[in-house]
């Protein structure tokens, strides 16, 4: 229980209107979860106004109201506190509401287009490996230790998120691990969090249906580094031609990892085949169990920051060496009877798909066919629906177009533009299948031969399938078993 005083200590406010020293027991931005003692902010979304909603926050019993603008209607017994920017605002709020978690934890965030489940769920591992409690705050799960709290989005709100940093305090754990998406930095989600260090994996094309244009993307990116104190540490992917972009204005203290060129963090892949890397790291040659250059410059992120974190160099890469992949990251099912291997990846961008196809390419076998199905989103950027059929048709002997999350979309619409990107050549190869399910037995059953590979992109780790607003049970993993009969 804090006072709205004591909760926006520090916070820049135009106005507060009624009593500032009435206790609030939560914070939220939801008017139906509202009761006695409830802080309400009303958050300006893309696709709703919490304005709206003030009124009816009040009769479920607000005791105060964060907000822009004030209402025409001012309530005598409610506490009004205007502000330029709720959602800024409510990230520092958020903090103070928890008696600020991120100072009491390392705290490490992962931003880049592709690489951050991964590399924050194996740092979450590592660090575990190493002896301490931790939290993770990922896509597929938040966890506080050996406990598995379900992730509704990459970055929680600011709320939930201080909530959850919260908890792992009162857990007991000294560090923690999360992605930092490019929507949580301009909505604010992060505001008023004190990072130890933060990791910049890459960048390519997605979610231009949030930011409209490339560069606020990486606008959007950058701003998670700008907000580093000069006591944090900024690790980033040199190779990548916007890594040095993305710290041109931090405070923090700038690192950099590299396959091509000098930085703090060489690393050399000697060899990578199916049974995972070999890599020379700092003139150490270590074996992995992960697969693909696209997990070499994962892996050399996350002995980084273990590095920068104060951790020894041998005992890092000693427990590294043990690392399995996240969920639904190049995650493998082979069939005992076929020796079939399918291979279940979150890839659901033209960078991320490339990467994992040309993996596959460097990995099998001379004969081995490479057989791709592949969909894209609904309600999301359409540039890159052409983009990635060119993609799998290019990189892969067989290709079916199927759905993915076609949300409110119509499924046929999404694949007739996937369709566009297909070559001519390619024609023949290419196939159609609406239906998810019947697209991978149709690729395992009929289109394979004993041995060949057959990956399933998109969806990765999601154990739904979202269409019209319902999330219908759906596992990619679960369907390749039942089509291997395993």
């Amino acid at each position: 229980m804090k006072t709205v005083t004591q909760i926006f200590q520090q916070v820049k406010t135009i106005s507060v209107l009624g009593n500032p020293e009435v206790e609030i027991s939560q914070l939220t931005i939801d008017s139906r979860q509202v009761g006695p003692q409830t802080l309400f902010a009303a958050l300006k979304g893309t696709q709703t106004d919490g304005h709206s909603y003030i009124e009816k926050a009040i009769e479920l019993g607000a005791s105060a109201i964060l907000c822009q603008d004030l209402p025409e209607v001012i309530h005598p017994n409610v506490t009004y506190i205007q502000v330029s920017d709720s959602a800024e605002s409510l990230g520092y709020a958020s903090s103070n509401f928890y008696d600020n978690p991120s100072s009491k934890l390392k705290l490490v965030g992962i931003t880049g287009t592709n690489g951050k489940t991964t590399t924050v769920t194996l740092l979450f591992r590592l660090f575990r490996k190493l002896g301490y409690r931790c939290g993770l705050i990922s896509t597929v799960q938040n966890q506080i230790d050996d406990t598995i709290i379900p992730s509704t989005h990459t970055t929680p709100d600011s709320i939930n998120l201080n909530k959850l940093l919260a908890e792992m305090v009162e857990a007991g754990c000294t560090y923690a691990f999360m992605e930092v998406s490019s929507h949580s930095v301009v909505q604010h989600r992060i505001t008023g969090l004190s990072f130890t260090g933060a990791i910049f994996s890459n960048i390519t094309h997605d979610h231009l249906d949030f930011h409209k244009t490339f560069d606020n993307y990486i606008k959007a990116k950058k701003g998670f580094f700008d907000m580093l104190p000069k006591t944090a540490f900024a690790l980033v992917n040199i190779d990548d031609r916007r890594g040095s972009v993305m710290v041109q204005n931090t405070k923090a203290s700038i690192s950099t990892y590299s396959l091509e060129t000098l930085a703090t963090v060489k690393g050399r892949i000697v060899s990578d085949s199916i049974y995972g890397l070999e890599m020379e790291i700092d003139n150490k040659e270590v074996h992995f169990q992960l697969i693909g250059t696209f997990n070499a410059y994962n892996l050399m992120a996350i002995y980084g920051a273990a590095i920068l974190l104060g951790e020894d160099k041998d005992e890092v890469l000693i427990n590294m060496s043990s690392l399995q992949t996240a969920p639904g990251r190049f995650e493998q099912i082979v069939s005992p009877d076929t020796r079939k291997v399918g291979i279940v990846d979150y890839a659901h961008t033209p960078d991320a798909l490339e990467n994992v196809l040309k993996t596959i390419k460097q990995i099998k076998d001379g004969n081995q066919q490479v057989i791709t199905i592949v969909g894209c989103g609904g309600n999301r950027d359409a540039t890159k629906r052409p983009i990635m059929a060119k993609i799998a048709c290019e990189l892969s002997d067989k290709v079916i177009l199927t759905s993915d999350n076609p949300r409110f979309e119509d499924p046929e619409e999404i694949l007739a533009q996937m369709q566009k990107g297909v070559p001519p050549i390619d024609f023949k190869k290419t196939k159609t299948i609406i239906d998810r399910k019947e697209a991978i037995h149709f690729a395992i059953n009929e289109l394979s031969e004993n041995g060949d590979i057959i990956l399933v992109a998109g969806k990765g780790h999601e154990t739904y399938q979202d269409i019209q607003g319902v999330k219908h049970d759906f596992d990619d993993r679960v369907i390749i078993r039942e089509a291997f009969g395993i």
